[in-house]
């Protein structure tokens, strides 16, 4: 399956402070990814790129097989949803609607006027008068009315509250099937990717900790509980990703796609919370411990 976005070394400073260093990836498409990481791990700087609103200071990355913001053909190919799901306080729905017509040729006015009116919002109300979960739609309609090709969404529902969180994320999927669109999610929290999301990048210092299919991930990640041991001491083939200890126990998620045949261990299945977070402490191990919040 084609690549929807490739970074190779890819990187971008402001001033002296690199926000994102040496990253390299390669998505496919046809899947709702969740790409998470800390803060500051470079997520936003990333999508940034991808969308042609910003360019790299170092290496290079494609989207769609294309560089980014390079011509009308190449941005109209890309949706972008910031963290701040912006729309204009001042215009109404309609106007927003409107707006996105003159800007995007490929505009479907059916699917914006249909989305909104199954979302029993006022076309003629201001985006100012909105709660943060009919502007997060708001703002979703408008990036899926484009028809793009991939859907760049920056934590778009971080500041909602639990419903409109989960409204947002379903009609994110529905769209996602119907329109066969690619999507990469930028989450902080773990239960919105569980939601929403097939395809798991972990992303801390501009670097790929762990990248794949989330039931493929999960499968191959397994929790070992027995008697104390060295890591050192377990076959090559089982990766550690976690460790801990106590005077007689050892307890480790590893990674392996061999069977696990020792009868000293008592083998259970991993959550993707528990992936998630292994491969972030793993990575934080000289660091203070990241920010990220598991919310249901």
């Amino acid at each position: 399956m084609s690549a929807v976005l490739r970074a190779e070394g890819l990187g971008r400073r402001y001033g002296k402070r690199w926000a994102l260093s040496d990253c390299t990836l390669d998505i496919p498409a046809g899947h709702i990814v969740g790409l998470v990481g800390p803060n500051g791990a470079g997520k936003t700087t990333l999508l940034k790129l991808a969308a042609g609103q910003l360019t790299p200071t170092t290496g290079g990355i494609t989207v769609l097989g294309g560089s980014p913001g390079a011509g009308p053909g190449q941005l109209a190919k890309v949706g972008f949803v910031a963290q701040d799901t912006p729309t204009y306080a001042g215009l109404s729905i309609a106007e927003h609607l409107k707006l996105g017509a003159r800007l995007n040729p490929g505009w479907d006015d059916a699917l914006a006027r249909e989305r909104i009116e199954r979302l029993g919002l006022d076309p003629a109300r201001k985006a100012g008068k909105l709660s943060g979960g009919q502007r997060a739609q708001l703002a979703l309609t408008l990036g899926l009315a484009k028809r793009p090709e991939l859907l760049l969404l920056d934590e778009p529902v971080a500041a909602l509250d639990p419903l409109a969180r989960r409204e947002f994320l379903q009609s994110l999927m529905e769209a996602a099937v119907d329109q066969r669109l690619s999507v990469v999610l930028s989450s902080h929290l773990v239960s919105d990717v569980e939601r929403t999301c097939d395809y798991l990048i972990v992303l801390v210092d501009s670097r790929v900790q762990v990248a794949g299919e989330v039931e493929e991930l999960l499968a191959a990640h397994h929790r070992l509980t027995g008697p104390r041991r060295d890591p050192a001491r377990l076959p090559a083939d089982q990766h550690v990703v976690s460790a801990s200890h106590t005077d007689r126990q050892s307890t480790f998620l590893v990674r392996t796609d061999a069977p696990i045949h020792d009868p000293a261990w008592t083998v259970s299945q991993v959550s993707l919370e528990d992936l998630i977070l292994a491969y972030l402490h793993k990575s934080a191990a000289t660091r203070r411990r990241p920010a990220l919040e598991v919310q249901r």
